[in-house]
């Protein structure tokens, strides 16, 4: 009975090490395991905070080599001034999960189209104000919008089978996330009166609000992290 046991045993710490080898995916591929909730939040994390590094990169760059003698002092009014943003971590705690992902997923959604524009405009640059890093750090945060995006979303799919986000949740199916389509949430006449380092200056705080919504959110939900 004893060897039967062990034998049992053994079977079942093989498994274990089995399913605990096999590589966390991304979204949709086969011959992985499917990432826990807290996974998901960590991976979305990260990424927005490298997302929130680059974009503070690119605007002090603007500042400090391609402008260096404009005043930037006074009040600027970001294209996403419609989405109503909590302005503080009780706030955002108070505006409850559903409420939270759609600010989160809205202000992503707005940001879409603008830095598509902005890649575009530097790269076509006749003057050759922008360097080629600054270029590829513009495509970089235009890339990691969509991807945080779609992620975001799958997120929220993810919190609805799980019973921590109910079904009123409103956004965009990630399968349907197109990165050229014009942006339904941000005003398009304020952002043709923006320059480019007006547009980075707003990227770059609606950037950090997604990285630290992003964080309440987590902590709001798996409260056992004890974050």
């Amino acid at each position: 009975m004893t060897k039967v046991w062990l034998a049992a045993a053994l079977v079942y710490l093989g498994l274990c090490m089995r399913v605990n080898s096999v590589p966390i995916c991304a979204f949709g591929q086969t011959g992985c395991r499917a990432p826990s909730l807290a996974e998901l939040f960590e991976r979305l994390i990260q990424q927005s905070s490298r997302m929130h590094g680059i974009s503070n990169d690119l605007h002090s760059e603007f500042e400090q080599y391609i402008l260096p003698n404009k005043n930037f002092v006074g009040n600027r009014r970001c294209h996403t001034y419609d989405i109503i943003t909590p302005d503080d971590k009780e706030n955002a705690q108070r505006l409850g999960r559903e409420r939270l992902t759609e600010v989160i997923l809205r202000l992503l959604e707005a940001w879409s189209d603008p830095l598509s524009q902005l890649y575009w405009s530097m790269s076509l640059d006749q003057n050759q104000n922008f360097n080629h890093d600054s270029s590829n750090k513009a495509l970089e945060i235009t890339d990691m919008v969509q991807e945080l995006r779609g992620g975001v979303a799958k997120m929220a799919e993810k919190m609805k089978q799980e019973g921590v986000l109910s079904n009123a949740v409103i956004y965009v199916a990630p399968d349907s996330l197109d990165p050229f389509s014009p942006s339904p949430f941000y005003r398009r006449d304020k952002l043709d009166s923006m320059d480019h380092h007006d547009l980075l200056y707003c990227f770059r705080r609606d950037s950090n609000k997604v990285q630290n919504y992003l964080q309440i959110l987590r902590c709001t939900t798996l409260p056992e992290l004890d974050c």
